[in-house]
């Protein structure tokens, strides 16, 4: 006396013939019948060929890349690299560029007047040489991004800074610095608009270079340069400007 089976479950295994031509799929099915022979259960397993095509294939690249967007052009002026890369975002970045250089020249202003002879103040020198050249390299960062995902870096006019910038009230080191803070902010606030445009334009490749590369880094700049402002107004004009320029000599922080 036979019983009904009490239990089976199906497996499939892939695997090639000796010859190497295309995989086939098999089915086993497991069993386990309860035989007369004492009570025990025996398992048995059964072999099903099928001849057919691998089914649950999800992924067939060479029938995919034949769409007209994955098409490699032919025109040697399109960029062969660039893919969902709208034309606002690249302009969002032509415009960042010219933030950068912007600001990196009137720090360079500033570099050049307090390394004057009658300024002679070394520290902040240093501090805004070095904050012009951070700039600038984040200007170069954004043109090798404009390069990658196959845009066209257009440079925009540079506006002509200020030369001089001692203050009646304040004095030359607090001016500079007050102004300092108000172009990292401005700086900041472009960065957060050019991340809209990128959330705008579902990009998510050029939201997370600008979150990864720039935003921290300007609020930590924010953060710091406010502090100098902050040191500059409790010492005033006159002798404590020049310990606090001692300061900055040794530290050498610039302004990202």
């Amino acid at each position: 006396m036979f019983l009904s089976p009490i239990s089976s479950f199906p497996c499939s295994s892939l695997r090639r013939d000796v010859d190497g031509g295309s995989p086939f799929s098999s089915k086993f099915a497991l069993s386990s019948q309860k035989r007369n022979w004492g009570g025990k259960f025996v398992a048995s397993a059964s072999y099903e060929p099928n001849s057919g095509t691998l089914e649950g294939v999800l992924f067939r690249p060479f029938e995919e890349i034949e769409k007209g967007s994955l098409v490699v052009p032919e025109e040697p002026q399109v960029s062969l690299a660039r893919q969902f890369y709208s034309d606002v975002c690249e302009a969002a970045i032509n415009e960042q560029i010219n933030v950068e250089y912007n600001v990196s020249y009137v720090y360079h202003a500033l570099f050049a007047y307090f390394d004057r002879d009658n300024v002679a103040l070394k520290g902040l020198a240093k501090f805004f040489k070095e904050s012009s050249d951070e700039e600038r390299e984040h200007a170069e960062k954004l043109i090798r991004y404009q390069n990658i995902r196959g845009g066209k870096v257009k440079l925009h006019s540079i506006i002509l800074p200020i030369s001089e910038f001692d203050h009646e009230d304040k004095g030359d080191a607090l001016y500079a610095m007050e102004l300092a803070l108000s172009l990292e902010k401005l700086t900041n606030e472009k960065l957060l608009g050019l991340h809209q445009v990128a959330e705008a334009k579902n990009d998510p490749q050029l939201t997370d270079f600008i979150e990864s590369e720039f935003l921290t880094e300007q609020v930590e700049s924010i953060k710091k340069i406010a502090e100098y402002v902050a040191q500059l107004r409790l010492v005033g004009k006159g002798h404590g400007v020049w310990h606090f320029d001692q300061m900055l000599l040794s530290e050498g922080d610039a302004a990202k």
